[in-house]
């Protein structure tokens, strides 16, 4: 891929406070892109800083609070991204939550409209606010996050692991809709990210040892490994892809992490 292979592109990114999400608002604005920057949470800064270090990559930025779960405020910054830079390009949905440690038949009503509403309502509006607007403009692209355990059931992961898989067949089911109109939409599946999200696996020097030695690359994934697969699927490299599921798992599957600690 060409090192400003983003030029002239606006990317919209939700989750952009920390994490994959800011990660992937970074690495889009290293390749050329304007980025609308979006996060429920602005009162800790970390929202601010991301719109900052855009900037000083000399690309255009905002940042919009946004809880993605309510209609009227994904409504609220798609017309905000619109108004800043008359376009989007690029959607990517990074927001998500997890709540852990809970099965399905453990999960309450309160924990399952949480996890839902955000991760696959969420991902649900603001494909269809920001599609509309693709569509409007003949062109786009669409990336979504999933997880690999949106694949492979994991112990603990429960309506997490539910939402993420809604938000596979989501991205096919738009990919077919979307496809006559030049908008492509894919999905990443990571695996073990280190980020907040996941510090479980990777505060301390031997927990990290442990969680690394299920992966076969025998590291987690750092969240510029996600962006970078982003950026692939954002640019023209992949153009003739659509509808699909890409996987950052460095080789683990849940299912060989179990026999990894059993086996320890």
């Amino acid at each position: 891929m060409k090192i400003d292979c983003l030029r002239n592109k606006v990317a919209l990114v939700t989750g952009a406070r920390r994490g994959i999400g800011r990660a992937v608002a970074v690495t889009f604005a290293g390749a050329g892109a304007d980025v609308v920057v979006c996060d429920a949470v602005v009162d800790d800064g970390k929202l601010k800083e991301t719109e900052d270090t855009v900037e000083k990559q000399g690309r255009g930025s905002l940042a919009v609070q946004a809880d993605i779960s309510l209609r009227n405020e994904v409504e609220k910054m798609t017309r905000q991204a619109i108004e800043a830079f008359g376009k989007i390009d690029i959607l990517v949905n990074c927001a998500g939550v997890w709540i852990p440690g809970q099965t399905l038949l453990e999960c309450s009503d309160e924990s399952w409209d949480v996890v839902m509403n955000t991760n696959l309502k969420g991902t649900f509006l603001c494909c269809r606010e920001v599609g509309r607007q693709m569509i409007a403009q003949r062109r786009g692209c669409i990336i979504n996050l999933s997880s690999q355990v949106g694949l492979d059931p994991a112990m603990g992961a429960g309506a997490y692991s539910t939402s993420k898989a809604g938000i596979l067949m989501l991205t096919r089911q738009l990919a077919q809709e979307m496809a006559e109109f030049g908008v492509r939409v894919n999905a990443l599946a990571p695996g073990i990210v280190k980020t907040d999200f996941n510090a479980d696996f990777w505060k301390e020097p031997e927990m990290e040892k442990e969680a690394s030695g299920m992966v076969p690359l025998n590291r987690l994934a750092e969240t510029e490994d996600v962006a970078q697969a982003a950026l692939f699927l954002a640019s023209d490299a992949s153009s003739y892809i659509t509808g699909e599921v890409l996987c950052i798992n460095g080789g683990w599957r849940p299912t060989s992490s179990v026999a990894s600690r059993e086996d320890a």
